[in-house]
């Protein structure tokens, strides 16, 4: 379960505090996957990376007592002047992961080649994708955030992180955000919408949506 309390998140923004949660209270039940919804601004990916741990509150607690992912395929860990191989060595072992583990399904995973060995600063955006990416999988989380399941690479690459996704969910729940709703309904039982500071729960994803729909018109 992921418990919230209090939680309050704002930023400032050309001198004037912009508030993207307020006072949320609520939790993330444990064996249940969520899909979050919001119109664009309203705070999702900054509520993925609170999730996360990426980002504090300024008030109020997050716990987690579940394993939680950073959020798919997220690359800002990586440490652009270390190669991917020395950056996976890094994450490994801060995950309690064997490292060899790691590095072998990565390696044959991420498709990189001798690129593995080279600073994370040379790589394409479309590298740096993969590289996360197969990390992700290579550490099984019991809870993984996803900030819009997008393709990485082409259509054999594709398939083939949908193949590897779909085995971590048979026993992993997720919290993900996308602006689709067929997305949302395939992967989600259950909703949160966030708005105006707020964070609504819905026990019915079509629920969710539905507010959701209202909102923009």
């Amino acid at each position: 379960m992921i418990t919230l309390s209090g939680v309050h998140k704002h930023y400032r923004v050309a001198g004037h505090r912009r508030t993207v949660l307020r006072n949320v209270t609520g939790h993330f039940e444990t064996g249940t996957s969520y899909g979050i919804l919001g119109i664009n601004g309203a705070g999702k990916s900054t509520l993925m990376r609170l999730l996360a741990g990426t980002e504090q509150p300024n008030a109020g607690r997050i716990r987690r007592s579940r394993r939680v992912s950073w959020p798919l395929g997220f690359s800002g860990g990586f440490h652009p002047l270390m190669s991917g191989r020395e950056n996976l060595k890094f994450l490994a072992r801060a995950y309690g992961q064997d490292v060899q583990d790691v590095i072998d399904f990565v390696e044959d995973f991420a498709e990189l080649g001798d690129f593995i060995d080279a600073p994370i600063r040379t790589y394409s955006s479309g590298m740096g994708a993969r590289l996360a990416f197969g990390l992700s999988m290579a550490i099984e989380f019991e809870c993984y955030l996803i900030d819009e399941l997008t393709a990485v690479g082409d259509a054999r690459f594709a398939a083939k992180c949908h193949e590897v996704f779909s085995k971590r969910l048979g026993k992993s729940d997720i919290i993900m955000i996308s602006h689709s709703m067929d997305t949302l309904k395939e992967y989600c039982t259950k909703g949160a919408v966030v708005a105006d500071g707020n964070l609504m729960f819905f026990d019915d994803i079509n629920d969710a949506v539905e507010l959701y729909r209202r909102m923009n018109f």
